[in-house]
């Protein structure tokens, strides 16, 4: 708890709190809406490079803590944003089909099925970004613009999909309730994927960020 307080009064930056907010995004008709958790992972890169610009690891090492609580505490506070974010997008969506859904014809319908794809795109961030950013914690941006890629990547295959894969074309991109057992159980399958993915990203970046040299 401590250290995820010093997170938040040490590491935290004005885009950490702002990205969140762009699952508002999900009211704009014709809009790739896992684009929202592309901008919370770019208030995960401001962050970490605050830290970097604060030299929060030299800093944090000279506490009585370990290299690996310091990494968990990381990626626990990124974590809560990103919940942060996907409750935001469940709101926003429910205010949207309140207020008339309308189709979306740039991926996935506002609904069930889009939590799911959000949770997997945070999966495949976190399972990236966090090893390759603890391995050289002075290089955040390096470790950004190669999560970015494939979290660009997986938007753009599920657009596509959309129109030529069957299950996402006439189950998953289909106005809520239709196919909510299917929509339930493929959010399911998301939020397992980012539990799995941020657990491995939490034993990966621990291992890499104990063979880091930072007597520089």
């Amino acid at each position: 708890m401590k250290l995820l307080m010093k997170e938040w009064k040490l590491c935290m930056h004005p885009m950490g709190f702002l990205m969140p907010l762009c699952a508002a995004l999900v009211l704009v008709p014709g809009y790739p809406y896992g684009v929202s958790c592309f901008y919370t992972g770019l208030g995960i890169f401001f962050i970490c490079l605050t830290a970097r610009e604060n030299h929060d690891a030299a800093f944090t090492l000279t506490l009585p803590v370990s290299r690996g609580e310091a990494v968990r505490a990381r990626i626990l506070f990124c974590a809560i944003l990103e919940a942060a974010t996907i409750l935001l997008m469940a709101l926003f969506i429910l205010l949207k089909n309140l207020i008339g859904n309308t189709p979306n014809p740039a991926g996935l319908d506002a609904g069930l099925a889009t939590i799911g794809e959000g949770l997997i795109l945070f999966a495949l961030f976190n399972l990236i970004f966090f090893p390759l950013y603890f391995r050289d914690v002075s290089k955040p941006g390096k470790a950004f613009a190669f999560a970015a890629v494939p979290v660009f990547l997986w938007i753009i295959l599920e657009i596509a999909a959309t129109y030529a894969v069957p299950f996402f074309r006439d189950v998953l991109d289909r106005p809520d309730p239709a196919y909510m057992a299917e929509k339930a159980l493929f959010t399911l399958g998301g939020l397992a994927l980012f539990l799995a993915g941020t657990a491995k990203s939490v034993q990966l970046s621990v291992k890499r960020f104990e063979e880091q040299d930072l007597s520089l």
